[in-house]
């Protein structure tokens, strides 16, 4: 008996859809980060990128347990001296909530070009509406 590998031909993509309301936006990011890689199928390949679609609705109304919305920060740094940047997630979750998802999701993918293919299969929306009919996603519950 020989071990399956799957080719990068014959990988069939499914759109997902997850609802993030009332979710923690870390659980939410990992069942994300899992879908994109194709973990959640038998015929899952790690060299090869056979993930899915991913599409998060309701971001704003994901949540950050404990004291993280004051305590949590996302930095970056611009190269130079005093280039440190901060801002509290209380901000991020109230202007860009869709920013906040995309990172934590990021975040959990390899650092590789597989996980920049992964990235790009990822639809992130504060609202409820996405415009991804057409593509009939299925529900995913978690």
């Amino acid at each position: 008996m020989s071990t399956f590998m799957q080719k990068k031909e014959a990988v069939v993509r499914k759109w997902y859809v997850i609802d993030a309301a009332g979710k923690p936006l870390g659980r939410t990011a990992v069942v994300a980060a899992d879908l994109l890689r194709g973990k959640n199928a038998p015929e899952f390949t790690p060299h090869v990128d056979c993930g899915n679609f991913v599409i998060i609705v309701n971001a704003a109304e994901a949540v950050l347990t404990g004291k993280k919305l004051e305590q949590k920060y996302y930095q970056r740094h611009s190269g130079y001296i005093g280039g440190l940047k901060s801002v509290q997630y209380k901000k991020i979750m109230a202007e860009k909530p869709e920013f906040a998802m995309e990172t934590a999701v990021k975040g959990m993918l390899p650092k590789n070009s597989l996980g920049r293919a992964a990235a790009t299969r990822l639809k992130v929306y504060a609202g409820a509406a996405h415009k991804h009919e057409a593509q009939k996603p299925e529900t995913y519950e978690f």
